[in-house]
């Protein structure tokens, strides 16, 4: 059994993003014996184990990033070790013998004050993950419905919320919001293996992904094994998930219901509270009844897409027109981020406080810009800016310091002198008009503040 312990892992190999060596390139990826080769949908595991396949998944998981699994592995130390023991790792995934790593377990904080349990494997195991994902994906993509959005190309959170406010549009005022209590760690392994023999006829994949599902979870230096569910975390387990929840989409389509599914968030849109509460009681029966699967009652309701959160955004409606905007809940979470990059007392530079905002506003910027918040956004703005300058008003700290700074960006050596001296407090100043016309907004962008308004701009109307 090949041991993936990083302080084995040589160094001093030629990186260059892809797992096999110059010298081997063509050869074939994995060692089947002879007359083992199968065809056709009996020999997925030699598509697993193709050259251009692990390939493609290494890269995969390298760009992705994230911390190590257990054995302390990083994304940068695949390529050392797949150099040396490649061959090793073939051999075992061929035969039979390859047995994947417990997953490490990570407590992610919820906006909502709970936690969500997160599965981290090894960076290898999270390799060889990616290259089933990519030979099963296109098996089961077209028997997905078109109405699941979550984990599948070329389909988004956007593309899922413009389609609920589609039915919105068409009458469909009430949504029927179904939550899944920890759904990612409740998934039944032996329904799941019976779905996935409908279309995947190797068992040597089948076992494979079971090897997966119950490699154990390490908690507190201790391995609990795994008797259910597709840890949150792993490759696998999105594309794990879509299968097992198709067939309720099958349910809902063969009694012509209007809904929207991401992964385990689903909202179903009827057109009265009476058929809401009918259309709820349905679900429960069949995901408790058929999937196994508990349903969170507390937070599972029926509402109007005006008021409930999907996917962090809600419906709006002026008059005629109906729009998408963010959630309160999403717009209290940038703020607060915003104030612990900008909290006075983190001690940074300013430039490094600048990257921060502008990593975290883009990423931000990328998931809503969908949502109408032009009003919004400029007061986020504005909001940003004077932290910023709070920010840099604390760390001039010294009166000399004030007066000479306030002097240099064109303020009257007086006007200067007056506020070097203020009794005021940082946010008080920061909000003055001396702070506006010193650190203006054009001076802000030339020390690397990203303009969001800008930015949203630019987003909002590429949607």
């Amino acid at each position: 059994m090949t041991q993936r312990l990083p302080n084995t892992v040589p160094t001093g190999y030629l990186c260059n993003d892809t797992v096999e060596p110059e010298s081997n390139r063509g050869a074939h990826s994995a060692v089947i014996p002879k007359g083992e080769a199968k065809m056709g949908a009996d020999a997925l595991l030699e598509m697993v184990l193709d050259r251009n396949n692990l390939n493609q998944a290494f890269k995969r998981v390298k760009q992705n990033g994230g911390s190590a699994g257990i054995d302390g592995m990083t994304v940068d130390q695949m390529l050392p070790y797949l150099r040396t023991h490649g061959s090793n790792l073939l051999e075992e995934l061929a035969s039979g013998k390859y047995r994947p790593q417990p997953v490490k377990r990570v407590e992610i904080p919820k906006p909502d004050g709970g936690k969500r349990l997160l599965g981290v494997p090894t960076v290898i195991d999270r390799m060889v993950q990616q290259a089933i994902v990519q030979v099963l994906q296109p098996i089961f993509e077209p028997t997905f419905s078109e109405s699941s959005f979550g984990f599948r190309p070329k389909r988004s959170a956007q593309q899922a919320i413009k389609r609920a406010k589609e039915y919105y549009e068409h009458g469909y005022s009430n949504v029927v919001d179904i939550d899944l209590a920890r759904y990612f760690d409740t998934v039944n392994h032996d329904l799941l293996v019976r779905m996935l023999r409908e279309h995947v006829k190797d068992e040597r994949i089948i076992n494979l992904i079971r090897k997966f599902l119950r490699s154990g979870v390490l908690t507190g230096g201790l391995v609990s094994p795994t008797e259910e569910g597709t840890p949150q975390g792993g490759n696998l387990s999105p594309l794990l998930s879509n299968i097992y929840l198709t067939s309720f989409d099958r349910l809902l389509e063969s009694r012509n219901h209007r809904f929207v599914r991401y992964a385990d968030d689903c909202n179903i849109y009827v057109k009265s509270r009476r058929a809401a509460a009918r259309v709820m009681a349905g679900c429960v029966r069949f995901l408790e009844g058929k999937l196994k699967l508990k349903v969170n009652r507390e937070k599972s309701r029926v509402g109007s897409p005006l008021r409930m959160k999907f996917l962090g955004f809600s419906l709006y409606k002026t008059g005629k027109k109906t729009g998408i905007r963010p959630h309160h809940k999403p717009l209290e979470t940038f703020k607060k981020r915003v104030r612990m990059i900008t909290s006075r007392r983190r001690g940074r530079s300013i430039s490094q406080i600048l990257l921060e905002t502008k990593v975290f506003t883009t990423g931000w910027l990328g998931y809503y810009a969908i949502a109408d918040m032009r009003e919004r956004i400029s007061e986020l703005n504005e909001w940003i800016r004077r932290r910023i300058r709070q920010y840099i008003w604390k760390q001039w700290k010294k009166i000399s310091a004030k007066f000479r700074n306030l002097k240099q960006l064109g303020i009257p050596e007086e006007r200067a002198w007056m506020w070097a001296n203020t009794r005021l407090g940082y946010w008080r100043t920061a909000g003055s008009p001396v702070l506006k016309r010193s650190l203006t907004n054009k001076y802000l962008v030339s020390i690397g503040y990203d303009d969001i308004s800008v930015r949203y701009e630019v987003l909002h109307q590429n949607h």
